[in-house]
């Protein structure tokens, strides 16, 4: 078990969540344990928490009511190797979710992410300081990132 995991408050779909978040990621991604409400309880015999793993990273989806949603201050960031991983996982994460800018989302959960191409920080970090404004500028002015517009500024 992993020292530190990201626990996930959802009204009542962290099961749903968790199986499509492991669809989306796919490899190392697995649900992993199932717990539900005890007798007695308001939610007797629905699921409680859902213990799942992204591409290795351990989380723990809890289903604790509406009380809490999710807000753009904690986002999952996801290093993209290249454009056609930011293009598939951009599709699969905002369908029925909404853009937002600079490369960053809100799923159908209402959960943040940042699709990083892992150009960008290199590209960011140009000794060259001209060059480095101009690609925070142009990655200012995009939704999902696009490393070859980014490469060009």
């Amino acid at each position: 078990m992993q020292k530190i995991r990201p626990c996930l408050w959802f009204d009542d779909q962290a099961l749903e969540a968790a199986e499509f978040y492991v669809s989306v990621f796919g490899g190392d991604s697995r649900i992993v344990d199932i717990t539900y409400w005890n007798e007695g309880s308001p939610k007797a015999g629905s699921v409680l928490t859902v213990d799942f793993v992204l591409a290795g990273q351990e989380y723990l989806g809890l289903n604790g009511g509406p009380e809490f949603t999710f807000s753009e201050a904690v986002s999952l960031s996801v290093d993209c190797a290249d454009q056609q991983e930011v293009d598939t996982l951009w599709a699969k994460l905002t369908e029925g979710g909404e853009e937002s800018m600079c490369g960053w989302l809100k799923d159908r959960y209402g959960l943040s992410w940042q699709i990083v191409p892992r150009a960008l920080p290199e590209l960011l970090g140009d000794p060259d300081r001209a060059r480095a404004d101009r690609v925070m500028k142009a990655m200012m002015g995009m939704r999902k990132l696009d490393v070859q517009a980014l490469r060009d500024a």
